[in-house]
């Protein structure tokens, strides 16, 4: 009976083949996903929201007390609420200031329509989802102006708005109201010079700044018309970057990190991932490969030894 030495070639090719694989997964998929950095040059962004639900629970307003009556700009309205979360400020359903809820409170100095002026205090998330009203209090402004009727006013469509650290952040103001020619002041809230504007007639103020720290910032605008009215708002400024621990601290005027509310640019971040699912596909190949390398091998032995052959 003579000899023939067994060579499963075609079977040892296969595990070759597998083992390569197993390999080149190993030690290069993660690496060919380590540094991801967003935005891709080239590539196409999708943006989205997250949905959530709404703050359960809103601001309450403190200090004026209801019924409160006065005859000088401004007034502060302060209280407490939910921590993080921005307030708006509404008098007579207009609005009239916003700040980041910092520590549990909020401090917004606000002017006065003439006469009657119903207060009401509304958190927003970073989604832009109101919470519930506050209490509403009601407070009274005797102007001693003479132009009271027409007394100058401040507004904004934005309570809440950033730009990347180095960046220029532009806010569009409402003027309205009183006698030009105007006298803008704009404290930005990062200890940098107060910018003077003249505004010859009311409309549309672009106000431009550029943070050179990131963080959230209180701004404070006051307009000055030829009549010696006043009118005050104040808004929430945000510097978008990496915090250090003095931005997290804060510092005067400002609070800890926050995003805006839709109005900031987006971040370049850096991130790591590694890709496992080559691997998780491939480990059913390599199983399936062993399994029928033993079927083939049990069925050639298993042959030579009907045909009276050595098997091995």
């Amino acid at each position: 009976m003579k000899y023939i030495e067994y060579q499963p070639k075609r079977v040892a090719a296969v595990l070759l083949a597998a083992l390569a694989a197993v390999v080149v997964v190993l030690g290069v998929a993660p690496r060919a996903a380590a540094q991801v950095q967003n935005p891709q040059s080239g590539s196409t962004g999708l943006q989205g929201k997250i949905s959530a639900p709404p703050p359960a629970t809103g601001a309450t307003i403190s200090l004026p007390s209801n019924g409160q009556t006065f005859e000088t700009l401004p007034i502060t309205v302060s209280g407490i609420c939910p921590e993080g979360l921005l307030v708006k400020l509404f008098k007579n359903n207009v609005f009239a200031g916003s700040a980041q809820c910092d520590g549990g409170s909020f401090s917004i100095p606000i002017d006065l329509f003439n006469g009657t002026n119903e207060l009401v205090a509304r958190v927003y998330d970073a989604l832009d989802q109101a919470g519930p009203d506050s209490n509403v209090v009601s407070v009274t402004f005797n102007d001693n102006i003479s132009v009271a009727l027409n007394r100058v006013s401040i507004t904004s469509n934005y309570a809440k708005r950033g730009a990347n650290v180095g960046s220029n952040l532009e806010w569009p103001i409402i003027l309205a109201g009183g006698t030009g020619p105007y006298a803008v002041s704009v404290d930005w809230g990062d200890g940098s010079p107060v910018d003077l504007i003249s505004q010859e007639f009311p409309g549309i103020l672009k106000l431009n700044h550029s943070y050179d720290s990131p963080g959230v910032y209180n701004i404070i605008v006051k307009v000055t018309d030829v009549n010696g009215a006043t009118a005050y708002l104040q808004l929430v400024g945000v510097g978008n970057g990496p915090l250090s621990q003095e931005n997290v601290a804060g510092k005067d005027g400002q609070g800890g990190s926050g995003g805006s509310d839709g109005s900031s640019v987006a971040n370049t971040i850096t991130k790591t991932r590694i890709i496992w699912e080559p691997l998780i596909i491939l480990i059913p190949f390599i199983v399936l490969t062993f399994w029928l390398g033993k079927r083939h091998q049990m069925k050639v032995l298993r042959r030579r030894i009907e045909q009276g052959q050595r098997p091995f």
